[in-house]
């Protein structure tokens, strides 16, 4: 800009790219709130206690500093960080803490123990001293002994070194984990308590060996069924789809046995006044709540964006008058019902002998709602010619020509392409896979 200031925005979904601004406000949420809640004082006393905990930072130490902001700033004394050594004692550890990968309070006649070692300092006031501290704590639980029943010495050295080999390697990245070796990859893809492992025969094999001997678990092989999506194995690759998940919504909203259709909504005209989808009328009345349609929005929602891109600009156009939807809305939610009656087997097929080349269109739909005079942005992503990503929303500035509403989508779809592009490299990169 002219005032050189430079507009930057970060990618979706990636908060790590939030300012600091972002992250001092949050910082100072997490301390007044608790401060409030522990008080048991008013709402009223917020100003107060973000005044409070604004001066709790400013004499606090940060992690990247020794000393806090007031010695940094100003030459006075203040507490500064203490270090306070750590011990390992497993003899004041309650019984139930002493299973491992179990629930507190969980039963079990053969509970596993966790090994008693030595006590050991932690807190070193060297940086180097730790970390060296560190290294020999490991490789002396690497090459811990243990005794048998018949109290004779066991050496664990080849075991220990393979388990740690395998805990240390894998790579975290929110809920998924990827590990990296020589002959292959594993990649864990984690939802509360279950669990997609995706890799090469060995590493996972290896990797499954290794959380059955941690946890309780139940193998349950291929994967066919995950959050409502069914998998598909073919000699040409996968198949995604939710057919069973289709019948089931047709079925509750009493539409499994109507006519099915062609086309996912009713077609549309340039009038204004007699446009199918426009708002609610002075002369029109409210569906009532024995209409469940903020329910079928919800439900043509997740089809929409889980495996059914073709339904997503009617389900996006439907979903903005769920506040006051009149008869005629119903009608379209009907209509995509039929059109989904007719193509419930449909879904996304993942072939495994396409190049894995990124590949994205954007486009906009100028004055696509003329009631408020906003466009719509729509973009599809795929990866080896299957999709992958997509969106279809209305636009939240007014464009004042096609072409500016072009641009909008133009930017909208480069920050999802610059987000997929770090994933996959990422992916590949933690994973030792072959880069684009």
């Amino acid at each position: 800009m002219s005032v050189g200031i430079t507009v930057e925005h970060p990618v979706p979904h990636v908060h790590t790219q939030n300012g600091l601004a972002e992250s001092l406000i949050k910082r100072l949420q997490y301390i007044a709130r608790p401060l409030i809640m522990r008080t048991k004082l008013p709402v009223t006393v917020w100003g107060h206690a973000i005044l409070h905990a604004a001066a709790l930072i400013r004499l606090r130490p940060s992690a990247d500093h020794k000393h806090t902001p007031y010695q940094l700033a100003i030459a006075i004394n203040v507490p500064a960080r203490i270090d306070i050594s750590k011990t390992n004692d497993v003899a004041s550890t309650s019984k139930a803490r002493l299973k491992r990968g179990r629930p507190m309070g969980s039963k079990d006649k053969h509970p596993r123990k966790r090994k008693e070692t030595e006590k050991v300092n932690m807190i070193e006031s060297d940086p180097e001293k730790t970390l060296d501290n560190n290294k020999s704590m490991i490789e002396n639980c690497a090459l811990e002994e243990a005794q048998n029943d018949d109290n004779e010495i066991i050496n664990n050295e080849a075991d220990n070194k393979n388990d740690l080999e395998i805990s240390i390697n894998y790579v975290n990245t929110g809920n998924l984990w990827s590990r990296k070796a020589i002959s292959g990859f594993v990649i864990i893809a984690v939802y509360v308590d279950d669990l997609n492992i995706i890799g090469t025969n060995k590493e996972i094999k290896e990797a499954r060996d290794y959380l059955k001997k941690e946890f309780e678990m139940k193998d349950l092989g291929k994967t066919k069924f995950c959050l409502g999506l069914q998998i598909e194995y073919t000699k040409n690759g996968i198949l995604v789809h939710q057919s069973n998940y289709t019948e089931r919504v047709l079925k509750r909203f009493n539409m499994d046995k109507a006519n099915p259709l062609s086309t996912p909504m009713m077609d549309r005209t340039l009038n204004v006044e007699k446009d199918p989808f426009r708002p609610k009328e002075e002369n029109e009345t409210d569906l009532g709540s024995e209409v469940p349609y903020l329910s079928a929005i919800g439900a043509l929602m997740y089809l929409a964006n889980c495996t059914r891109p073709d339904i997503a600009f009617a389900v996006n156009l439907l979903a903005r008058f769920s506040s006051c939807p009149t008869k005629r809305h119903w009608k379209g939610i009907k209509h995509i019902f039929r059109y989904l009656r007719g193509t419930s087997d449909l879904g996304l097929f993942y072939s495994n002998n396409t190049k894995p080349v990124l590949l994205g269109y954007a486009d906009a739909g100028y004055l696509s709602d003329p009631h408020n005079a906003k466009s719509q942005t729509g973009y599809v992503f795929t990866y080896g010619d299957t999709t992958i990503s997509w969106r279809s929303q209305k636009q939240t500035l007014v464009a004042t020509s096609s072409n500016h509403a072009e641009v909008i989508a133009l930017h909208e779809a480069s920050k999802e392409c610059r987000w997929l592009r770090s994933v996959t490299q990422h992916i590949q990169g933690t994973s030792g896979l072959p880069t684009d």
